[in-house]
Protein backbone atom coordinates (compact mmCIF):
# COMPACT_ATOMS: atom_id res chain seq x y z
CA UNK A 1 0.00 0.00 0.00
CA UNK A 2 0.81 3.47 -1.10
CA UNK A 3 -0.39 6.63 0.36
CA UNK A 4 -1.15 9.52 -2.17
CA UNK A 5 -2.11 12.89 0.12
CA UNK A 6 -4.07 15.88 -2.21
CA UNK A 7 -2.33 17.73 -0.67
CA UNK A 8 -3.22 21.32 -1.96
CA UNK A 9 -6.49 20.90 0.67
CA UNK A 10 -4.61 18.97 3.16
CA UNK A 11 -4.66 20.54 6.69
CA UNK A 12 -1.52 20.92 8.24
CA UNK A 13 -2.84 18.92 11.36
CA UNK A 14 -3.34 15.77 9.12
CA UNK A 15 -0.18 16.12 7.34
CA UNK A 16 1.80 15.83 10.30
CA UNK A 17 -0.41 12.66 11.24
CA UNK A 18 0.57 11.49 8.06
CA UNK A 19 4.27 11.80 8.47
CA UNK A 20 4.56 9.79 12.22
CA UNK A 21 2.25 7.44 10.09
CA UNK A 22 4.11 7.00 7.37
CA UNK A 23 7.46 6.99 9.43
CA UNK A 24 6.46 4.78 12.55
CA UNK A 25 5.20 2.11 9.69
CA UNK A 26 7.69 2.66 6.67
CA UNK A 27 5.04 3.17 4.04
CA UNK A 28 5.79 5.70 1.25
CA UNK A 29 3.44 8.51 1.69
CA UNK A 30 3.48 10.77 -1.45
CA UNK A 31 2.28 14.61 -1.41
CA UNK A 32 0.39 15.86 -4.83
CA UNK A 33 0.41 19.40 -4.84
CA UNK A 34 0.44 22.74 -7.96
CA UNK A 35 2.27 24.51 -5.30
CA UNK A 36 5.49 23.85 -3.01
CA UNK A 37 4.65 21.78 0.00
CA UNK A 38 7.36 21.47 3.33
CA UNK A 39 8.26 18.04 3.98
CA UNK A 40 10.47 16.81 6.29
CA UNK A 41 13.05 14.48 5.55
CA UNK A 42 12.22 10.97 5.55
CA UNK A 43 12.73 7.71 3.21
CA UNK A 44 9.34 7.10 3.28
CA UNK A 45 7.95 10.75 2.65
CA UNK A 46 8.14 12.13 -1.32
CA UNK A 47 6.74 15.17 -2.84
CA UNK A 48 5.31 15.86 -6.48
CA UNK A 49 4.62 18.91 -7.68
CA UNK A 50 1.97 19.40 -10.19
CA UNK A 51 1.31 22.31 -12.80
CA UNK A 52 -1.50 24.60 -11.74
CA UNK A 53 -5.04 24.37 -13.00
CA UNK A 54 -8.44 22.77 -12.55
CA UNK A 55 -8.11 19.06 -11.26
CA UNK A 56 -4.57 18.76 -12.32
CA UNK A 57 -3.09 17.17 -8.55
CA UNK A 58 -6.33 14.85 -9.07
CA UNK A 59 -5.88 13.58 -12.21
CA UNK A 60 -2.19 12.86 -11.08
CA UNK A 61 -3.30 10.97 -8.23
CA UNK A 62 -5.39 9.09 -10.47
CA UNK A 63 -2.67 8.14 -12.76
CA UNK A 64 -0.05 6.88 -10.16
CA UNK A 65 -2.54 5.26 -7.92
CA UNK A 66 -3.28 1.08 -7.79
CA UNK A 67 -5.44 -1.01 -6.22
CA UNK A 68 -4.87 -1.20 -2.36
CA UNK A 69 -3.50 2.12 -2.68
CA UNK A 70 -4.93 4.68 0.39
CA UNK A 71 -5.75 8.43 -0.76
CA UNK A 72 -6.21 11.50 1.86
CA UNK A 73 -8.54 13.38 0.32
CA UNK A 74 -11.97 15.94 0.51
CA UNK A 75 -12.43 16.13 -2.79
CA UNK A 76 -15.45 13.32 -3.88
CA UNK A 77 -14.95 13.33 -7.49
CA UNK A 78 -11.59 12.29 -6.85
CA UNK A 79 -12.18 9.34 -3.93
CA UNK A 80 -14.85 8.38 -6.55
CA UNK A 81 -12.56 7.58 -9.07
CA UNK A 82 -9.98 5.91 -6.25
CA UNK A 83 -12.49 3.60 -5.03
CA UNK A 84 -13.08 2.76 -8.63
CA UNK A 85 -9.37 1.68 -9.72
CA UNK A 86 -9.91 -0.61 -6.21
CA UNK A 87 -8.26 2.29 -3.74
CA UNK A 88 -9.10 3.34 -0.37
CA UNK A 89 -10.12 7.16 0.52
CA UNK A 90 -9.80 8.80 4.09
CA UNK A 91 -11.51 12.53 3.99
CA UNK A 92 -10.01 14.84 6.76
CA UNK A 93 -12.64 13.72 9.03
CA UNK A 94 -11.90 10.26 9.16
CA UNK A 95 -14.64 9.00 6.69
CA UNK A 96 -13.42 6.25 4.70
CA UNK A 97 -15.01 5.66 1.34
CA UNK A 98 -15.25 2.85 -0.07
CA UNK A 99 -17.73 0.95 -2.79
CA UNK A 100 -20.49 0.34 -0.58
CA UNK A 101 -21.08 4.25 0.18
CA UNK A 102 -18.74 6.07 -2.16
CA UNK A 103 -21.92 6.39 -5.04
CA UNK A 104 -24.08 7.72 -2.26
CA UNK A 105 -21.36 10.63 -0.63
CA UNK A 106 -21.10 11.46 -4.65
CA UNK A 107 -25.32 11.97 -5.57
CA UNK A 108 -25.01 13.73 -1.99
CA UNK A 109 -22.33 16.15 -3.42
CA UNK A 110 -24.14 16.33 -7.22
CA UNK A 111 -27.37 17.34 -4.91
CA UNK A 112 -25.88 20.34 -2.62
CA UNK A 113 -23.93 21.72 -6.11
CA UNK A 114 -27.05 21.62 -8.02
CA UNK A 115 -28.94 23.60 -4.62
CA UNK A 116 -25.65 25.90 -4.59
CA UNK A 117 -25.94 26.87 -8.32
CA UNK A 118 -29.76 27.15 -8.17
CA UNK A 119 -28.83 29.82 -5.21
CA UNK A 120 -29.66 28.31 -2.24
CA UNK A 121 -27.62 28.87 0.66
CA UNK A 122 -26.45 25.24 1.70
CA UNK A 123 -23.64 26.86 4.64
CA UNK A 124 -20.15 24.83 4.30
CA UNK A 125 -18.33 22.03 6.63
CA UNK A 126 -17.74 23.20 10.24
CA UNK A 127 -14.21 23.67 11.05
CA UNK A 128 -12.13 20.53 11.74
CA UNK A 129 -12.19 20.21 15.46
CA UNK A 130 -10.07 17.37 17.76
CA UNK A 131 -12.37 14.99 17.34
CA UNK A 132 -11.77 15.04 13.37
CA UNK A 133 -8.49 14.59 14.12
CA UNK A 134 -8.50 12.24 16.25
CA UNK A 135 -11.07 10.41 14.06
CA UNK A 136 -8.89 11.15 11.01
CA UNK A 137 -6.09 9.46 13.15
CA UNK A 138 -7.95 6.77 14.19
CA UNK A 139 -9.46 5.46 10.91
CA UNK A 140 -5.55 5.76 9.48
CA UNK A 141 -3.79 3.68 11.79
CA UNK A 142 -6.96 0.86 11.18
CA UNK A 143 -6.44 0.83 7.98
CA UNK A 144 -2.36 0.55 8.23
CA UNK A 145 -2.58 -2.10 11.08
CA UNK A 146 -4.70 -4.02 8.86
CA UNK A 147 -2.51 -4.08 6.03
CA UNK A 148 0.50 -4.49 8.09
Amino acid sequence: MKIWVDADACPVVMKEILFKAADRTGMLLTLVANRPVRIPRSPCITFVQVSAGFDVADNEIVKRVTAGDLVITGDIPLAAEVVEKGGFVIDFRGELYAEDNIKERLAMRDFMETLRVSGIETGGPAPLGKADRQAFANQLDRLLVKEK
